[in-house]
């Protein structure tokens, strides 16, 4: 068939299997504007990405894509077919990109990536919108499961654990023993979702498997169930390192640490290890997995009935704070507790050096991600309001976007002040570059005033105020670009419920 996508996969040294065509996908056409968008931004994929440090008034496209694949995927669209070739080197080359273009590419593109070497990453990368049996053919589940490609089986298995987390597991258990280490470590991670404590068995039984990272992420996934064995052995531990001494003197109680003097073969086999990385004494190293894989809920019994937040502020004898803080924070990302979260981030305006829990960015920005998102964004929003911009962006990348109103403002107001106060602009530029990606669209009116050229002071850098216009510039016309984007795809199609047209038929030259 003479299609646009046969034309383009030859140009793109596609070898064809004569014969062969493409299996259907049944979601949504693009509308017309959509479709001319993404060729845009597809055509633009090659040109270097850009860091909000660039000069110019121009959005960055390349910025804009995996955005403009959420919102069509979200939409349930299907890519045009012309578009796959374009789409998997885009996909190729970026492996941020990967998920969304894969997905949005469907079964198409994963039946295409088969004729080109430089595709087979979503070969196996990636499920590429497989079609996957239904729920009831167990024949045809079981079919696929030991004779698909890695990435049908990948898609097959979360497919199932989706709809039947038991049913999952017991598919995966038929072929553990054969399974290859790297395989059989990607499938245990599937069971992260809809983790049980009906998966303790299967876990128990994965902490004695050859491959050391496999019982590692078997040790980590049962550490999360508070009521597993591992749960209570690692408790046990960790009691009898941390206690409560009443009598601390004029202090009043703390902390006292005794770390574990050696790591014996019952400790290594539930996923403590005993080696420490360079420069990292071994028994801080040893107390760090204990505490971290033991289930927050203990401390407070064991500390003096304590809150999480009266916790945290307890002074911890012999330089044990960090240490235990670390820990604790570890445990909180891993069992997903936002009480405890929130204990050991303090308050916003507290300083990251001074703690009380979290004493680094990196901590404090997987801590917020245990939280939801309005309160994240109201925690970074007062973050910035005390602390301004310049330990706020890994922050910032894990709120919610669009970001919402308060926090967006809180980064506008704060870049405003670093112009007006003739701070250095480029030391900017990573945010300010994150704001064209993630402010509302619906701030770009309210912003028109900060785009103008500002009297220079005697202290500014020389061509601070031109940038700084550029660079307002640039934040309003992506925010407007992003705005017609999500318009775009919003349009109705006038086959918007069609199956695969024929001009959208996807085969090959010998079909």
């Amino acid at each position: 068939a003479n299609s646009p996508c046969s034309h383009n996969c030859r140009t793109a040294s596609v070898s064809w299997a004569p014969g062969s065509t493409a299996p259907p996908d049944d979601r949504r056409e693009l509308p017309e504007p959509a479709r001319r968008r993404l060729s845009q931004l597809l055509a633009d994929r090659s040109a270097p990405a850009g860091t909000g440090g660039r000069r110019g008034t121009t959005p960055d496209l390349t910025e804009l894509l995996p955005q403009w694949l959420t919102a069509a995927n979200d939409q349930g669209y299907r890519a045009p077919a012309a578009a796959l070739p374009a789409l998997l080197d885009a996909a190729r080359g970026r492996n941020d990109l990967r998920p969304y273009a894969l997905a949005f590419a469907g079964p198409r593109g994963l039946w295409l990536a088969r004729f080109n070497p430089d595709w087979k990453f979503a070969l196996r990368g990636a499920s590429g919108g497989a079609v996957l049996p239904g729920a009831q053919d167990t024949e045809a589940v079981r079919q696929l499961w030991e004779q698909g490609l890695f990435a049908e089986r990948v898609a097959l298995l979360a497919a199932v654990r989706t709809r039947d987390p038991d049913a999952a597991r017991e598919l995966l258990a038929t072929t553990w023993s054969t399974e290859r280490a790297e395989d059989r470590l990607m499938f245990l991670d599937s069971l992260r979702a809809g983790l049980s404590d009906l998966d303790e068995p299967f876990l128990e039984e994965a902490l004695s498997d050859r491959s050391r990272n496999v019982r590692a992420t078997a040790a980590e996934l049962l550490s999360a169930l508070p009521n597993s064995a591992l749960a209570a052995r690692m408790a046990e531990r960790a009691a009898t390192c941390v206690s409560l001494d009443r009598t601390g003197g004029p202090t009043g109680p703390t902390v006292v640490v005794e770390a574990p003097h050696e790591c014996d073969a019952d400790m290594q086999r539930d996923g403590v290890s005993a080696t420490p990385p360079s420069g990292r004494g071994e028994r801080s190293w040893w107390l760090g997995q204990l505490v971290e894989a033991t289930p927050l809920s203990i401390w407070p019994g064991r500390l003096g009935d304590r809150t999480p937040e009266e916790i945290v502020a307890l002074p911890v004898l012999d330089d044990w704070t960090d240490e235990l803080h670390a820990a604790w924070c570890r445990a909180a990302v891993r069992q997903r507790d936002a009480r405890w979260a929130r204990a050991l981030l303090g308050p916003p305006a507290a300083s990251p050096a001074i703690g009380p829990g979290a004493s680094s960015l990196a901590e404090r920005a997987k801590l917020l991600a245990t939280l939801p998102a309005p309160d994240r964004a109201s925690w970074v929003a007062e973050f910035i309001a005390a602390h301004g911009l310049s330990e706020a962006f890994q922050l910032l990348g894990v709120c919610a976007v669009p970001w919402s109103g308060p926090l967006g403002r809180a980064v506008v107001d704060a870049l405003d002040i670093a112009r007006d106060g003739g701070s250095y602009p480029w030391s900017f530029s990573g945010v300010m570059g994150l704001a064209e990606r993630c402010l509302d669209p619906a701030e770009a009116p309210h912003l028109d005033i900060l785009t103008a050229t500002p009297d220079e002071s005697e202290s500014a850098s020389p061509g601070a105020g031109g940038y700084w216009s550029e660079a307002f510039q640039r934040l309003v016309s992506t925010l407007r670009l992003r705005a017609a984007m999500l318009s775009e795809l919003s349009e109705p199609s006038e086959l918007s419920d069609a199956p695969t047209p024929p001009d959208e038929t996807v085969d090959s030259p010998g079909a």
